[in-house]
């Protein structure tokens, strides 16, 4: 087949789940297909068109860089967006020379199937109606879950941000030809939110090979938590275990240190690590694998979010148990309390961690039944190879 595949992102350095799920995917697909590959670049990274290659046959970069969320630029696309009806995640990455790209690269090339990955360029296409949607999160959701966990004038600005973007996604899930979601889930969410009949999904791999210790472990750290840090969930979710969990936890065990492991940590959270030297925040790290390798229990103390936590299974195929909220482990196959804790209170959470800190050989059971499970059901050529099915259907 001939594919052109849509993204707002280059996939190189990949340092989030949702480059780590399409690069491994494409990887994948690349070995039998014709990949043509569309995606904004921001510039940011020398390598992440020339590597492009390792994943597509061949590239169409189109230049543009949104404003940090800090800048000036930013601030005003937040008041032109104020009576826009898109919410300001889309509206951004409207570019009128990618929409160019895609109509000019489908009269040359014309593919066999249109791939949109993610919902966010689907603003630059204009007719919907051949393309598949493959959908890493229901966005809807994530602004929804913003809104219930906020207060005041955030509360309201997010809960507007969500009715904007469930009206986007609703007829953009509706136009397209198929809506591909990453677990049951998020598809059981697409059929009842916008009414859709059909929405198969394909499950989230992860190279167990490369994640498995290649030794014994050296615990250098009690707990770790591993995602980007420019990514709202997770600033949230790593707020809530600092402010509400890890305090209980320290009641009992004072001397209990935590590691966060992920790109672009806000300024306050490094200012929160500067002043407790149990408290570690690497910013951008080359390699997680050691950090998960040498840490006792892995949390995702996620309040917010959607689609499947790479996280997770990554943890999983490093050994590392981990405790999750049920958010957090959303459409994962995972089967608590033998191969994950989950909890989704501040104390029960806390008590979660304290029995595996606190239990080596609970810690390691844990640990093993994870292992099996992601080493026997989720490499990335079964999950690719799931995916290419539906491409076909």
């Amino acid at each position: 087949m001939k594919i052109l595949w849509l993204k707002t992102d280059f996939l190189h350095p990949t340092r989030k789940g949702g480059q780590i799920r399409t690069l491994e995917m494409l990887k994948q697909l690349h070995r039998r297909h014709e990949i043509h590959y569309v995606a904004l670049d921001d510039g940011a990274s020398a390598e992440a068109v020339p590597r492009a290659k390792e994943y597509c046959s061949r590239t169409y970069p189109v230049a543009h860089r949104a404003p940090p969320r800090t800048s000036p630029a930013f601030f005003g696309q937040l008041a032109g967006n104020l009576f826009s009806p898109l919410p300001l995640s889309i509206a951004r990455y409207r570019v009128e020379e990618l929409r160019r790209t895609i109509e000019r690269v489908m009269r040359a090339e014309s593919p066999d199937v249109l791939v949109c990955d993610f919902l966010t360029p689907a603003v630059n296409i204009d007719d919907l109606a051949a393309w598949i949607l493959f959908q890493h999160n229901v966005e809807t959701m994530i602004w929804r879950r913003h809104a219930e966990t906020a207060s005041g004038l955030r509360r309201i600005y997010f809960a507007n941000q969500a009715e904007r973007m469930f009206r986007f996604e609703a007829d953009v899930c509706r136009k397209v030809r198929r809506v591909i979601a990453v677990s049951e889930s998020d598809a059981r969410t697409h059929r009842e939110l916008f009414g859709l009949q059909d929405v198969p999904s394909v499950p989230t791999g992860v190279d167990v090979e490369a994640l498995t210790p290649p030794g014994p472990r050296t615990i250098e750290t009690d707990l770790i938590f591993i995602g980007s840090m420019d990514w709202m969930p997770n600033v949230d979710g790593v707020d809530y275990f600092l402010d509400e969990i890890l305090p209980v936890i320290r009641r009992k065990r004072p001397d209990c240190s935590m590691t966060i492991v992920g790109r672009y940590p806000p300024k306050s959270l490094r200012q929160r690590a500067a002043q407790d030297p149990r408290l570690r925040v690497t910013g951008t790290v080359d390699d997680v694998r050691p950090y998960l390798w040498s840490a006792a229990v892995s949390v995702v103390p996620l309040r917010i979010g959607g689609g499947t936590r790479l996280k997770i299974y990554e943890a999983m195929a490093a050994k590392t148990p981990v405790v999750s909220t049920s958010i957090g482990a959303e459409g994962l196959d995972v089967h608590p309390p033998d191969d994950i804790r989950l909890a989704d209170t501040a104390e029960a959470f806390a008590d979660a961690c304290l029995e595996l800190l606190d239990d080596a050989d609970s810690r390691a059971r844990i640990a093993q039944s994870a292992w099996e499970l992601v080493a026997s059901r989720y490499s990335w050529a079964s999950v690719a190879a799931e995916f290419e099915k539906l491409l076909g259907r």
